[in-house]
């Protein structure tokens, strides 16, 4: 019996020797080692619920989330009440910006009400979901349990250093507190306080490398990319090879394949294989939104702002990493911009000129009230002016925003932040963009641009969003919300009660119609288009009500149809291309001109675009449209480069351009050495 006994406590300290030596080179950086010894025990001791859990701890700290979760809830299956195996499934839930990180935080404190971390975790949610009264009492709680608790520390400073007092009690003098903090700035978008947080963060700890990191990602984000780039290859250097990373030094690396343009307001920066197609019109729309903002907010800017221009989506990604409630199309850090190029997503999918005056906006509303806004207000605004610039740009009532408003899931204002930074549904942030949006509709209709206006520069003196909302309006935040939800309800009853039959009777019209029954599909879609008129997504009640009246000879009606399409903000290439032909072939040049000019906005990497509208304009004499048009035509390698340059010099000679014109008479004739148009007009030229 005492040999069995010796056997078993020599056992059991062989496991305990083995367990610390997996943490011993965890610590030491060793990973991969770490990595093989934590293997091994889980292995040879597979009901240890322990293992897994610190063995999920490292796949977390080594950007392995999902693996991580995996262990976490192996953990559960043998211990289900295991509260560091529920706080890992919070910290990954964290990260990801999930709703659910709170609630699991919860249960790992309802299974050990003494376990710091969790109740630290509570406190950075709280924060981070822009609530500093919760974040701080949930901070204090952490250092009622201990008074070390250096995170909530943390937190508290944070909450100081946000309402700019400087000097805290709080100040933790540690590099993952000061990272922490760093982060739920740049989480406020205020990228230079975050920036120095960072640097103090690896004053003090050289290889906290996720510090280092971040600081290296906030620095490109601003543009300062040769200091970006040292501090990430140190990074890599050091083996801190995360996503975030490793992405981004291969994002700038790709820079060489990129062509910058400046003016004295502007930087833009182009992929060069459609560079000089684009430029002319990203160039000229960023000046006038630039302009009009000037007057606009009565603020001048004091650098020129940069827009880079990304053709592949996941390059546009690594810009946005570990960013919360993105529209996932453009981004704003300070004054520079990053957005997709249209030849990023599918044609009539992307208005990237309501893109660029949503994210120019947020360049003003930032540096006007020094980053500190709400991030409902100055994403709310951004949506406002897409379609203050015109009623057809800016995003249409979509069936989740209808599903929220009937469901009454719209948050109130004073909390409204909460749903762009954790969602608790799946198209909360969808529908967040859409309320902001609709709340700054209705200040502008109710009291007018000037309560905007003053609204902001109440934010930039520090106010919150209920002391802004009383300033300004004169009303609660609750009286605010009564009344801005009444009057949705009331601007959108017709659609919200409607939808669900509107729903049923579109799939009767799509199947009438697949059935040539053209007399059926137009008395059921006439009577159900103007329930959901803001429907324009493909199979809209506008294109079969076109495609029916064109299969009954009536084009006239189908122009109609198409033309209610285009007001609403349809963006479909072909659809608006038909309206455009129904128009030309009806004698309507000018308004055929003018519907093909939206699609320069929607999808301008389209040569036959550019060709027709090219002739329009010539023919309607607007002879700088049409060379900007025959320009773009030249700009991809025209599959008929000798007809290219040949509209091009007709375009050059009606504008009395006569060395260009002649320049592009022989191109032509270099392109198609026989092409008797050209040698014509050359001739002529040349007289």
């Amino acid at each position: 019996m005492r040999l069995l006994l010796a056997m078993v406590c020599a056992g059991s300290a062989l496991l305990g020797q083995t367990l610390q030596q997996a943490e011993a080179l965890w610590k030491k950086h060793r990973y991969d080692d770490a990595n093989g010894a934590f293997r091994a025990l889980v292995a040879a001791h597979p009901g240890n619920a322990e293992y897994r859990v610190r063995w999920g701890r490292l796949f977390l700290e080594r950007f392995q989330p999902d693996d991580a979760a995996k262990l976490f809830n192996e953990a559960l299956l043998i211990e289900p009440r295991r509260a560091d195996a529920l706080l890992g499934l919070a910290l990954v839930a964290a990260d990801g910006f999930e709703a659910k990180a709170v609630e699991l935080a919860h249960r790992a404190l309802a299974a050990d009400p003494h376990l710091v971390e969790a109740q630290e975790l509570l406190a950075r949610l709280a924060l981070e979901d822009s609530d500093p009264a919760k974040a701080a009492a949930e901070a204090h709680k952490a250092l009622d349990m201990s008074a070390n608790a250096t995170e909530a520390k943390a937190i508290l400073a944070t909450i100081d250093w946000l309402n700019d007092k400087t000097d805290t009690p709080w100040d933790p003098h540690d590099g993952a507190a000061y990272e922490t903090a760093g982060r739920i700035f740049v989480l406020n978008r205020r990228y230079e306080e975050g920036i120095k947080l960072f640097r103090k963060a690896i004053a003090l700890q050289p290889d906290l490398w996720s510090a280092r990191s971040q600081l290296g990602v906030n620095l490109m984000r601003l543009g300062r990319e040769e200091e970006a780039r040292a501090e990430l290859e140190m990074c890599y250097e050091g083996h801190y090879r995360d996503a975030a990373t490793v992405n981004t030094l291969r994002l700038m690396d790709s820079y060489k394949n990129f062509v910058t343009y400046k003016t004295d307001r502007t930087t833009l920066r182009l992929h060069k294989k459609e560079a000089e197609l684009l430029h002319p019109y990203f160039e000229a729309e960023m000046l006038r939104a630039l302009n009009t903002y000037d007057k606009k907010y009565g603020f001048k800017l004091d650098r020129p702002v940069q827009v880079e221009v990304y053709p592949d989506h996941e390059d546009f990604a690594v810009r946005t990493m570990g960013m919360p409630g993105l529209g996932a199309l453009g981004v704003t850090f300070g004054y520079v911009v990053a957005m997709d190029s249209p030849s990023g997503r599918p044609p009539g999918s992307f208005h990237w000129a309501s893109t660029m005056w949503h994210e120019l906006s947020h360049v003003y509303v930032l540096n006007m009230t020094n980053f500190r806004v709400p991030r409902w207000f100055t994403e709310g605004l951004a949506v406002h002016e897409e379609t203050a610039v015109s009623p057809e740009w800016g995003d249409r009532l979509d069936p989740h925003a209808i599903m929220a408003i009937k469901d009454k899931k719209l948050l109130p204002v004073a909390e409204l932040d909460r749903g762009f930074v954790r969602p608790t549904y799946a198209a909360q942030v969808v529908v967040s963009y859409f309320e902001a949006g609709r709340i700054c509709d209705y200040i502008n209709r109710e009291w007018g641009w000037p309560k905007l206006l003053a609204m902001i520069h109440d934010f930039a003196g520090g106010a919150s969003t209920p002391e802004a909302i009383e300033k300004e309006l004169g009303i609660t935040p609750e009286e605010f919300d009564t009344r801005f939800l009444a009057a949705l309800n009331a601007e959108t009853k017709k659609t919200v009660d409607g939808f669900d039959e509107w729903s049923k009777e579109l799939k009767k019209v799509a199947a009438e119609y697949k059935a040539h029954d053209y007399d059926a599909m137009i008395r059921d879609a006439s009577a159900i288009r103007d329930t959901y008129p803001d429907y324009i997504e493909a199979g809209n009640v506008y294109q079969f009500l076109a495609d029916g009246y064109v299969a009954k000879g009536d084009k006239k009606a189908a122009i109609a149809e198409l033309e209610r399409y285009a007001k609403v903000g349809g963006r479909s290439p072909d659809t608006l291309k038909q309206l455009a032909t129904f128009l030309e072939e009806a004698g309507n040049r000018k308004e055929a001109a003018e519907v093909l000019d939206r699609l320069n906005y929607i999808q301008p990497i389209d040569e036959d675009l550019h060709r027709r509208l090219g002739d329009l304009w010539l023919g309607l004499g607007n002879t700088d449209g049409a060379i900007r048009e025959y320009r773009a035509v030249l700009a991809k390698s025209p599959t008929d480069p000798a007809a290219s340059h040949f509209s091009l010099a007709k375009a050059y000679r009606s504008a009395n351009r006569t060395d260009a014109a002649k320049d592009e008479l022989l191109l032509s004739l270099e392109a198609a050495p026989g092409f008797r148009p050209a040698q014509k007009m050359l001739l002529e030229l040349s007289k």
